[in-house]
């Protein structure tokens, strides 16, 4: 690089830094745009502000809250609260047509009862709808998102048959109170042949089997004092609502999974298997009288009577 390049080079408008190399390689001082620099610094403005305002920096396992509120209904009454996208979101659904619309007929189903509701086409039709989403969040993981059930596990609600009753009341009582499903078991008191013979009689009160000398000996035992099981199934195997003790003489198996038997065999003998270690601990169901509110039980109460058709 010599004087004598860089004054033989044109003059240039272009304000240079005053560093030249091989002669004619400048390098050029060229400012940002105005504009430019002013929505940079708008900005830094506005990232300053939003600080302030809103959720911004994580403090060890917590955050800064920010200034900014914003007012949601909590229990009937609107308080302020500290404003984030969750709180936002509420106030949006409270707030809008179909939130409010919702209301009415909450306040509606909640001023009623349930014969009114279930001659009321429009309750009905809300009922169905709110429901659906009660029952997903907290029944579907055990009764399935059709209320199918699980045999051996979870009812199935779908079907007529309700084992401690299919009214609006039971119903509602048992999702307020929570059901514990019991069967002692009857390996101490049953042999072999004693298990085999109770088994063939309640497959035969369904039809499942025909009767025969076999069935004759399980229904001594079944309606004896050895047995007992009468006490809660009843002399006719019919159950008792009262008990929660499942109707024999239906082809509806809640616990012994008999329509997936291919033998007659296979059938004794899971119904066997149910007599022998009774059921315990595996049929609790439990309380949502703290989990939901009073206006959401009667409406989960109509969705899941609905399912299976009432009694």
């Amino acid at each position: 690089m010599t004087d004598a390049t860089t004054e033989k080079r044109a003059p240039t408008t272009v304000q240079t830094t005053g560093h030249a190399w091989d002669g004619d390689l400048q390098e050029f001082n060229n400012p940002l745009p105005r504009w430019w620099l002013w929505s940079f610094y708008a900005t830094v403005v506005f990232a300053l502000v939003y600080w302030v305002l809103f959720p911004a920096w994580p403090i060890g396992d917590s955050w800064t809250r920010g200034t900014a509120e914003t007012t949601i209904l909590r229990a009937g009454e609107e308080v302020e609260v500290p404003w984030n996208t969750r709180y936002e979101l509420i106030a949006n659904l409270q707030s809008s047509n179909a939130a409010l619309r919702q209301q009415e007929f909450t306040d509606r189903v909640a001023a009623v009862n349930y014969e009114e509701i279930l001659n009321n086409p429009e309750m009905m039709a809300f009922a169905r709808s709110v429901g659906n989403g009660l029952f997903g969040d907290n029944c579907a993981a055990c009764h399935g998102r059709g209320g199918e059930g699980v045999v051996g596990l979870f009812p199935n609600l779908a079907d007529d048959d309700w084992l401690w009753g299919g009214t609006p009341e039971k119903i509602h009582e048992t999702l307020v109170n929570g059901r514990n499903g019991f069967m002692p078991a009857f390996g101490p008191t049953f042999g072999e042949k004693e298990l085999n013979a109770v088994a063939e009689y309640v497959l035969s009160l369904s039809g499942e089997v025909e009767s025969s000398a076999e069935s004759e000996h399980g229904r001594e035992l079944f309606q004896g004092s050895g047995g007992g099981c009468y006490y809660c199934h009843g002399e006719d195997g019919q159950g008792l609502q009262s008990q929660g003790a499942a109707n024999l003489t239906d082809r509806i198996w809640t616990v012994a999974p008999v329509p997936a038997q291919e033998s007659v065999d296979d059938k004794r003998a899971v119904v066997a298997n149910v007599i022998l270690n009774g059921v315990m601990g595996n049929r609790v169901m439990p309380a949502f009288n703290e989990r939901l509110s009073a206006t959401d039980l009667k409406l989960l109460t109509v969705y899941v009577l609905q399912l299976g058709g009432g009694q």
